[in-house]
């Protein structure tokens, strides 16, 4: 069956340079954007009752842009303000540059990681001293852990924000040719949104092992999978099907 539209399972992209733009307008195919989870901040109070006192530590490991956004928010509600000399451990370029939102970089020490937590962890193994605090979601990847406690590094994780399902009631008579997710919880929002959902012809694109995992899980077919060495992105991995199907 020939493809003429694709629900992306994530907020619509804010640059006009979106590879996703690309593909719609050279296949000729209507791609539509919705969150299937969101972020909620978790209330103070609730993070009071971790045991998280901000004056004990003197470095923060940010592994993504939410976790910048309730640290600060969380600092702010708890009356705390962060020294002039916190130590930033950031996953990601992208990540680093988020934190000019709420610090002057040039005058801050910032670590920068190569886009993987174990690269991240080479930066925080020459400063084991530090005491490290890990601002996180209720949904944490067992990896992260895992690399810091074979540091022997002295950490805490703090819950600030946690993942909630989007309503989607909206799209219940709306159909696509091929959803794609990112992530087990887009999966989990699906099947809470939609109990009954029979997958019938549309066609599921999956980024991710964790998330081929899911949808078999649920006892879905997965059609497109992406990452792989012909296709590391998933528009490369919709666009090489899209071309297959839409010839025939």
């Amino acid at each position: 069956m020939k493809v003429k539209t694709i629900l992306v399972s994530q907020p619509k992209p804010k640059t006009e340079t979106s590879p996703y733009f690309d593909l719609a307008e050279k296949q000729k195919v209507k791609v539509d954007f919705r969150s299937f989870i969101h972020v909620e901040g978790i209330p103070v109070k609730e993070v009071r009752a971790q045991k998280v006192d901000l004056k004990n530590y003197t470095a923060i490991i940010l592994t993504s842009r939410n976790a910048v956004d309730h640290f600060f928010r969380i600092a702010e509600e708890m009356r705390f303000t962060v020294p002039d000399d916190m130590k930033y451990f950031c996953q990601s370029e992208a990540v680093a540059y988020y934190l000019q939102k709420y610090v002057v970089y040039r005058k801050r020490k910032i670590y920068v990681g190569n886009r993987t937590f174990p690269e991240l962890t080479k930066l925080i193994k020459k400063h084991k001293d530090e005491k490290f605090l890990l601002p996180s979601s209720d949904k944490l990847k067992d990896l992260i852990p895992e690399e810091l406690n074979k540091l022997g590094v002295d950490w805490k994780r703090a819950d600030l924000y946690r993942t909630v399902v989007s309503d989607l009631s909206d799209l219940e008579d709306v159909f696509y040719d091929i959803l794609v997710f990112f992530s087990p919880s887009g999966i989990d929002s699906l099947f809470e949104n939609f109990p009954d959902f029979k997958q019938n012809n549309t066609r599921i694109a999956v980024f991710g092992n964790s998330t081929i995992q899911a949808v078999e899980d649920r006892g879905l077919r997965v059609d497109i999978a992406a990452p792989t060495p012909e296709t590391p992105s998933m528009t490369m991995a919709l666009e090489k099907y899209i071309k297959e199907v839409n010839k025939k």
